[in-house]
């Protein structure tokens, strides 16, 4: 089926896997859904966003600007149309983390490769309120099961930086394997850091990371 739809391309606007809403799946935390971006995110993603500053800045790709500005709910309207249209182009797979309907973080999928490489990356950020309680972990099992499926791909890399224990936690909880370090790879907080490349492949999940999830336990299909 990947093969299948590695090469499938759907009505214009419409790529495999995108837009989608996943789940509900019950974990610790709530009844988490992930779902595709809405305009009307913005002033709960903003208000996220600009408490949590001190908890997502030092993880995440420095940007020009100020911090307060750049996430504020003004400019959402212009991060959520370049998500849409990199969606909308099939280079991206850009989702909103849910807890019991409230915004909770992000999901995205980028750099979508098809052919015979049929790869992407994943990322993922969650806001400080719903830290713990299998919601990282729900999520991003989640959309990977998403992408091996509906979106057809073979292989997802992530990157974090060694530093990163709590990230690192929910990747190797999820069965991503360590597969090397990748030098100044990246300039986060002001310099340029050294991150972990984690991978998975379809073949190391056949079944499914929410069905072994759900196995054993920390996760209820709803």
């Amino acid at each position: 089926m990947a093969e299948r739809l590695s090469h499938r391309q759907g009505p214009v606007g419409r790529h495999p896997g995108w837009p989608a809403r996943l789940g509900p799946l019950r974990v610790g935390a709530g009844v988490l859904a992930v779902r595709k971006p809405k305009l009307s995110d913005a002033a709960a993603w903003s208000r996220i966003r600009r408490r949590d500053r001190r908890h997502l800045e030092a993880w995440e790709p420095t940007a020009p600007g100020d911090w307060d500005n750049n996430n504020a709910a003004f400019a959402w309207p212009g991060q959520w149309s370049t998500l849409r249209g990199l969606a909308r182009r099939g280079m991206s797979l850009p989702f909103v983390i849910t807890v019991d309907g409230d915004v909770a973080g992000q999901v995205t999928v980028g750099n979508v490769v098809r052919g015979s490489l049929c790869s992407a990356w994943i990322g993922y950020w969650v806001g400080t309120h719903a830290v713990g309680g299998g919601v990282a972990t729900g999520a991003a099992a989640l959309v990977v099961d998403h992408c091996f499926r509906e979106a057809g791909l073979h292989r997802l890399e992530a990157t974090v930086r060694p530093e990163n224990a709590p990230s690192i936690r929910v990747l190797t909880k999820l069965g991503f394997r360590e597969e090397g370090l990748f030098r100044r790879y990246l300039d986060v907080a002001g310099a340029w850091r050294d991150h972990l490349c984690y991978a998975l492949t379809t073949e190391d999940v056949p079944s499914g990371l929410v069905a072994r999830m759900v196995a054993e336990g920390r996760a209820e299909h709803l």
